[in-house]
């Protein structure tokens, strides 16, 4: 009766590791998605208009991210970007994706929404 109370416990208590252990992988995945997000988000706020709505421009993962074998073949970036017609085609919104799979298999991804108007903050709020 010993053998089967302590066959269960450490049946039930492996289970829980593995999916602590996925948690856990998933939780820091999602840390350097959001990082590779707000590298990029930070150098698109730095573009000319022309280049912020251009739709066919592709990011890449910056280097500092890519040197980690870790990461630079886990995780993907793309970026699309839609005119919001009601501000007369001023301003775009700028979605940027990152996409992995966990060490399940599982496809993730997380991804930030932003604005970018061709006249500045201004244009955007002030003259809809």
């Amino acid at each position: 009766m010993a053998v089967l109370v302590l066959a269960l416990a450490l049946t039930t208590s492996i289970t829980a590791m593995q999916h602590a252990f996925l948690q856990f992988d998933t939780a820091r995945n999602m840390e350097i998605a959001a990082n590779i997000l707000q590298c990029e988000m930070e150098k698109e706020r730095l573009f000319p208009w022309a280049q912020a709505s251009n739709a066919t421009y592709a990011p890449v993962i910056d280097p500092s991210f890519a040197r980690n074998p870790a990461i630079s073949g886990r995780f993907t970036l793309s970026r699309s970007v839609a005119t919001l017609t009601a501000h007369s085609g001023q301003v775009v919104q700028i979605t940027l994706t990152v996409t992995w799979r966990g060490y399940n298999g599982r496809s993730l991804s997380r991804n930030y929404t932003s604005y970018y108007t061709q006249g500045g903050l201004y244009a955007y709020f002030y003259n809809p």
